[in-house]
């Protein structure tokens, strides 16, 4: 679950971020090659998915994420998985652990947990308690619920994080990657997340 960027009053507001439909992109409203606090965001540009071998056995359709190497593993059996890169856990918010494959959600809306906007709060970041589906929400396009947890694998409208340690435990991709998840992954699919 992506913490949202500060604005330099200190709020989020949706409304006040543009959608670039040419880069399928949110727009925050600093300079678009600008993070919130100034920085120069780095050009960016998408790791595309590829087919791998993998000798590990897992079932066919399930889903293994490696935080280290920052890849997910959908399992297509014979010996192959299709591997998308993904963002992960910042330091202290990592986990690992094995579930199914919960729920799934089109462009889902967002309710930060109450201890995720605590902790944003507590850094001048103040997260809002709901944000509908949309291009707005960090959530991006797809979500899947990982057992009863408050972790999910989602896109994202900030692209240019996936690949990072920099969520709050969810896994991020890009919104092509997991539109693309989605539409292989079955509710009860085994899910196996390891550092």
């Amino acid at each position: 679950m992506a913490p949202a960027q500060a604005q330099s009053n200190g709020g989020y507001d949706p409304r006040s971020w543009t959608y670039d439909p040419a880069r399928n992109v949110l727009v925050s409203p600093a300079a678009p090659d600008q993070t919130s606090d100034g920085e120069i965001r780095p050009e960016w540009s998408a790791i595309p998915r590829e087919i791998v071998h993998f000798s590990e056995a897992q079932p066919k359709g399930s889903i293994v994420i490696n935080t280290t190497e920052r890849r997910l593993y959908y399992i297509l059996g014979n010996g192959r998985a299709l591997r998308y890169t993904v963002g992960v856990g910042k330091e202290g918010l990592e986990w690992s652990g094995r579930a199914t494959i919960s729920s799934k959600k089109n462009w889902p809306d967002w309710r930060p947990p109450a201890e995720m906007r605590s902790r944003e709060a507590s850094k001048g970041r103040f997260l809002p308690a709901h944000v509908e589906g949309g291009p707005n929400n960090p959530l991006g396009a797809r979500a899947l619920y990982i057992g009863n947890t408050l972790y999910r694998v989602h896109g994202t409208n900030q692209p240019w994080t996936v690949g990072q340690a920099n969520s709050s435990g969810c896994i991020r991709m890009t919104n092509e990657d997991v539109i693309d998840l989605y539409d292989r992954v079955k509710i009860g699919a085994q899910i196996i997340v390891r550092h």
